[in-house]
């Protein structure tokens, strides 16, 4: 019944997330997702219940006749019993997310893409890279020496902003594998700090866009559908979910979709077998453990991506419905969410706020800088805030966060903005945004030290700088 208790708890606090979204109209404004209001408001009943429960068991006379004490010691057990599980379900629904990642994308031709999204894609890998080298720049010179943290804490910016609560808690274990554990609520409090203030910071910056004449095209957000601000779509505007692509007396098509994703995820968890032998074979390899801490979810997508291969260039079949295939991926991602943000232990992050709060606002203000002075140099001309404005929601929050800013500044997609950002995610999302740099790069700065990765992401924006000077210096600049 504990079981049936914990997941069913799940569930009430994500519809309990989409009510608080539906009535509140700062909700609404903020844009905030059901999963991560559902995750706050567990957060805060489970941390109130576990505080004030332990406090009177630990102070409570167990003479009084009060029967208080035994109150709290059934709730505190309840609070158990509706969690359970819920610290492991991350770390499983991030496989999931990224098998499905590729699955039922039609993946056009390299030189398209490249086309489509160079300066977009080395806009965004400057302003991610940058991340890394703010956070760990900051660690190392001053949270380090001074507040006496390690300096590795300066991961929890890229890994939160730019990979979101999703990377976050799939990122979980390997932070408790090597001994960090701490490290995985800090990154989920920065990404749900990150995605608060992509949407006040971001529409700060919009209205000072619009004071200087840098927007082509403009919507307030009061003036957005109602189904973006209540995230209800009206009945006669609801889009499809997706389309059966077989029938369903030979196998239902949902379960075939979470079946190839599951096919996947053992392409993935044999591959990371493999990793795990290979480290075993060298005595350098296995006393470090790096290969053994990697994390699963990036396999999961490489696993992925070879079934999808398999099934267009070899089958030669048509299977895959990519939006069934998103529904899928959503709803793992909105009980991950929920899962973790309410697992975060408060105390952890009082214990380190000060770091922690300095981290936060580096990372806020390397994001500004990027849309206020780099995006103006690195972008083409005409549309270069509408381009910088969707990549900072995106790296602090979701793509969702900033396909919202977009749409604020460019409701009727009239500017090459959009094509550019979702061609150049192609491309982004499976190195930076969760992918396979943000997986190496936490166990990288743990046992190697954070100055390596440091050095590494100061390298790649200077490789890129070096791309963007050669290829597409011409055509970019403000207009």
């Amino acid at each position: 019944m504990a079981v049936v208790f914990s997941f069913t708890s799940l569930c009430l606090l994500l519809v309990l997330g989409k009510v608080l979204r539906l009535k509140i109209g700062l909700f609404q404004r903020l844009y905030l997702p059901a999963s991560v209001l559902g995750g706050v408001a567990g957060l805060m009943v489970f941390q109130t219940v576990l505080g004030v429960g332990k406090f009177v068991l630990a102070y409570a006379d167990p003479n009084a006749p009060t029967g208080l004490e035994s109150v709290m010691t059934a709730l505190v057990a309840l609070q158990a019993d509706a969690t359970l599980g819920w610290g492991r379900l991350p770390g499983l629904l991030i496989n999931i997310v990224f098998a499905a990642l590729f699955l039922g994308v039609t993946i056009p031709p390299l030189k398209t893409i490249w086309q489509k999204s160079g300066p977009q894609l080395a806009y965004g890998q400057i302003v991610a890279w940058g991340q890394y080298v703010v956070g760990l720049g900051l660690a190392l010179a001053v949270l380090a020496p001074f507040l006496k943290v390690p300096a590795f804490i300066g991961t929890i910016i890229p890994v939160g902003f730019e990979g979101g609560h999703g990377t976050a808690g799939g990122l979980k274990e390997t932070f408790e594998f090597f001994g960090w554990a701490e490290g995985a609520d800090f990154a989920l409090a920065s990404a749900t700090a990150g995605i608060v203030s992509a949407i006040i910071v971001g529409m700060a910056l919009i209205n000072w866009a619009v004071r200087h004449g840098y927007t082509q095209k403009l919507k307030r957000i009061e003036d957005m559908p109602s189904s973006s601000i209540s995230g209800v779509y009206a009945v006669d505007e609801r889009p499809s979910a997706g389309k059966q692509t077989v029938s369903a007396d030979s196998v239902d098509s949902l379960a075939l979709h979470l079946a190839l994703i599951g096919v996947a995820v053992f392409i993935g968890y044999f591959m990371k077998l493999g990793l795990v032998r290979v480290e075993s074979l060298s005595d350098v390899l296995s006393e470090k453990k790096f290969l053994a801490g990697f994390p699963l979810f990036p396999l999961c997508m490489i696993g992925g991506l070879g079934v999808q291969l398999f099934l267009s260039r070899v089958a030669r079949t048509d299977l895959i419905d990519h939006q069934l295939m998103q529904r899928l991926s959503g709803t793992a991602m909105d009980f991950l969410v929920v899962a973790a943000i309410s697992t975060i232990r408060l105390p952890v992050i009082l214990s380190g706020l000060a770091p922690f709060a300095l981290l936060v606002v580096a990372g806020i203000a390397w994001n500004v800088f990027c849309v206020v002075w780099l995006a103006r140099r690195l972008l083409p001309k005409g549309a270069w805030f509408e381009r910088a404005i969707t990549e900072m929601g995106q790296s602090m929050g979701v793509t969702a966060t900033g396909l919202l800013l977009l749409r604020v500044v460019d409701p009727e997609h009239e500017t090459d903005a959009v094509s550019a950002f979702g061609y150049k995610q192609l491309l982004h999302e499976p190195f930076m945004g969760g992918g396979l740099w943000t997986s190496i790069a936490v166990p990288l700065a743990i046992t190697q030290g954070p100055v390596i990765v440091f050095a590494i992401s100061l390298g790649a924006i200077a490789v890129w700088l070096v791309v963007w000077a050669g290829l597409f210096r011409h055509g970019a600049g403000e207009s």
